[in-house]
């Protein structure tokens, strides 16, 4: 199941489906959209699919609610997310900062962004005006003037979809806010069936480096590929934001870069969101050693 609708971050996945890839390794995928992002990881623990993609930030968040999920493949390698603030881009400081009203979509933006957006000090001022929930609707709540900026917001998309409606934004990446970078698209399976499934899953992820590889070497291509198994993405935005896309692309999607789960996690217990650190090996495999 998809993270949320498809777009061109999902391109291994449908280049590996039209390129008959997946079959070539005894397999049958259907690529699902959730209905609401936030029940993905749901019908994955439940057992009701068998993969799900989600952001390596919300990977350990849930992963330490209790969920067994584990990550086994990176499909984007850098975050695709970033703070959206209206208005030109200036010179921003922490006080300017703490003056806008955020609102968030999913728990990293509520969890990581907003609290090193809005220090402790600046939310127990009488003035402060708690951040909002979209659900998931960012563009109308900018448009209508509920907020000043997105905590989580789509680079690649929602400043160019405000833009066409004559609203200006710029955008802050989560390095400047010293939030620790992660991958921005990560494949999850249930970890409780990670073992008997575990020939399963290398192949998949196989065929998704093979999907890879193939993109790289064919851009043109591949775009055009992608838009003609679904049309929907044949828009301006996307095209722009697909040259970008192709760069932050992982090549070899089952390669498990240690050190950046082990650092996020010592992030989360530095600002008092875990007591305790998770081993990588509870958050990530490289399903080929398994």
């Amino acid at each position: 199941m998809l993270d949320w609708y498809l777009s061109p971050q999902h391109a291994a996945l449908v280049i590996a489906q039209e390129r008959g890839l997946y079959a070539a390794q005894g397999l049958e995928v259907n690529l699902l959209s959730p209905a609401d992002p936030s029940i993905a990881i749901k019908l994955l623990t439940a057992g009701e699919v068998d993969l799900a993609l989600t952001r390596q930030p919300l990977l350990h968040l849930h992963a330490h609610n209790g969920a067994p999920i584990v990550r086994i493949a990176t499909l984007i390698e850098t975050s695709l997310t970033a703070v959206i603030v209206l208005g030109e881009e200036q010179l921003e400081t922490e006080n300017t900062l703490a003056e806008l009203h955020y609102g968030y979509t999913t728990g990293e933006g509520r969890d990581l962004s907003i609290p090193r957006l809005l220090p402790r000090s600046v939310q127990q001022t009488d003035d402060f005006t708690a951040p909002i929930n979209l659900h998931f609707d960012p563009i109308r709540a900018m448009r209508e003037g509920q907020i000043d900026a997105v905590a989580d917001g789509y680079y690649h998309t929602l400043p160019q979809q405000l833009a066409t409606e004559g609203i200006n934004t710029h955008t802050i990446r989560f390095d400047e806010l010293d939030i620790p970078r992660t991958d921005g698209l990560v494949v999850l399976a249930n970890s409780d069936t990670l073992v008997r499934r575990a020939d399963t899953w290398s192949r998949f992820v196989l065929a998704l480096e093979q999907a890879s590889h193939w993109i790289i070497d064919n851009p043109d291509a591949a775009w055009e590929l992608l838009i003609s198994a679904y049309p929907v993405l044949e828009n301006d935005i996307n095209a722009s934001a697909w040259e970008d896309i192709l760069r932050r692309m992982a090549l070899n999607p089952a390669a498990l870069d240690s050190r950046r789960y082990t650092a996020f996690e010592t992030y989360l217990q530095q600002q008092g969101l875990i007591d305790d650190t998770l081993p990588v090996s509870r958050l990530a495999i490289d399903p080929h050693a398994l």
